[in-house]
């Protein structure tokens, strides 16, 4: 499953695809590198319209697979089975989000027999690496986030974003899933807007010809 990806862009471009109307993100990094339980850029509906904001990467952990009631949640990165009740809370319009992103990374199933690692591959729209959205929910939440020796008890804003069956150009490296991408500006509006008897169609690979494996992004 993705546990890293890179956004390499700039906030006008986030504000205009996703049609935000109010930025508390504060200043954008010209390139960044994203790790599960880290902050990082959201498009997410408010009251007063879509917000560009910094929420924390790993939705709330389900009851059954935290390691002890005092143990801090390191939280799910990646969310498959919208069917399950502890996700189905959160699929309503109030609690979609846009992911921006430029690239996602997978490792191999097997190691390089060189260096007995497994490689880490990188996967983007196309060679250039534009803006894309992954299709993510987010909560408020309060608890322990963090480890034992770095707990961050108190209250906190999370995020994730939806898998499905990887396409033609994922499945070799990764054949479990891949992130639920959205292009299209009606892709993105039909996420942000729509029931999810409607949206939950977004949630399938992109298409072959949509995705290309490319060298790993140079952050700034």
């Amino acid at each position: 499953m993705c546990n890293l990806y890179n956004l390499t862009t700039n906030q006008q471009a986030i504000r205009d695809i996703a049609g935000v109307l109010r930025d508390a993100l504060g200043n954008l990094e010209p390139g960044l590198d994203i790790y599960p339980d880290r902050p990082a850029p959201v498009v997410r509906n408010t009251a007063q319209g879509r917000e560009l904001a910094r929420l924390t990467w790993g939705m709330p952990t389900p009851p059954q697979f935290l390691k002890g009631r005092d143990a801090p949640d390191t939280g799910v990165t990646n969310i498959r089975n919208t069917a399950s009740p502890h996700w189905r809370r959160w699929l309503g319009v109030g609690n979609r989000c846009l992911v921006p992103a430029t690239a996602f990374s997978e490792y191999a199933q097997r190691p390089d027999p060189a260096t007995k690692r497994k490689p880490l591959h990188w996967f983007a729209t196309d060679e250039t690496q534009p803006l894309f959205f992954f299709a993510g929910i987010w909560t408020p939440w309060h608890g322990t986030r963090g480890s034992m020796k770095t707990p961050r008890p108190g209250a906190h804003q999370l995020f994730a974003f939806l898998t499905c069956e990887p396409n033609g150009v994922v499945e070799p490296i990764h054949p479990k899933a891949m992130p639920v991408i959205l292009t299209e500006p009606d892709e993105i509006e039909m996420w942000m807007s729509a029931d999810w008897s409607v949206a939950r169609a977004l949630q399938r690979p992109l298409a072959d010809d949509g995705l290309v494996m490319v060298d790993r992004p140079v952050t700034g």
